[in-house]
């Protein structure tokens, strides 16, 4: 993924308006992440628990940026959680439900799309193995990195396109 700026990131989002877009926490460390290890840019709101967000850059360099919201510390009952973008395991926590308001008018009627992620939206550094799931785990696969990284990119395109429906 190429380097974005705080102004890529901000008029990115499909699913809020652009005051929402304006207001929102962009990380402050943009110079400092690992950009070529990155399929996706996701990280979590410091400033309210339950807000994430997610910027993907498609195949013709455009950008789009959802706006997630998940339940903070809710962990249910499952001892172990399967992100279903990366297919990594976490143990409780790992893995949360998140949620994406609708683009455009269904958006606007409260309807909402969701999807089980990695709580941190590492998904990109646990493919490479650069970041190792605490207490979690990822399946030796037969695919190839690429492979994997295009497994990931495509549910994370089937997710998208809910949420732009």
């Amino acid at each position: 993924m190429r380097a974005l700026t705080e102004q890529d990131i901000r008029n990115s989002f499909v699913n809020c308006s652009k005051g929402e877009a304006k207001r929102l926490a962009v990380p402050r460390d943009l110079g400092e992440r690992p950009w070529d290890d990155l399929d996706f840019l996701g990280w979590r709101d410091p400033g309210a628990p339950d807000r994430s967000y997610l910027v993907r850059e498609e195949d013709d360099g455009r950008l789009t940026g959802l706006a997630l919201r998940f339940q903070p510390g809710r962990s249910g009952f499952l001892q172990r959680s399967l992100c279903a973008l990366c297919l990594t395991t976490h143990p409780r926590g790992g893995v949360s439900l998140m949620t994406a308001r609708k683009a455009g008018p269904a958006g606007r009627e409260g309807n909402s799309v969701g999807l089980y992620m990695c709580t941190d939206l590492a998904c990109s550094l646990y493919l490479r193995g650069k970041k190792v799931p605490e207490g979690g785990a990822r399946f030796e696969e037969s695919l190839s990195l690429e492979e994997q990284i295009a497994r990931t990119m495509g549910n994370l395109s089937a997710f998208l396109a809910k949420v732009n429906a």
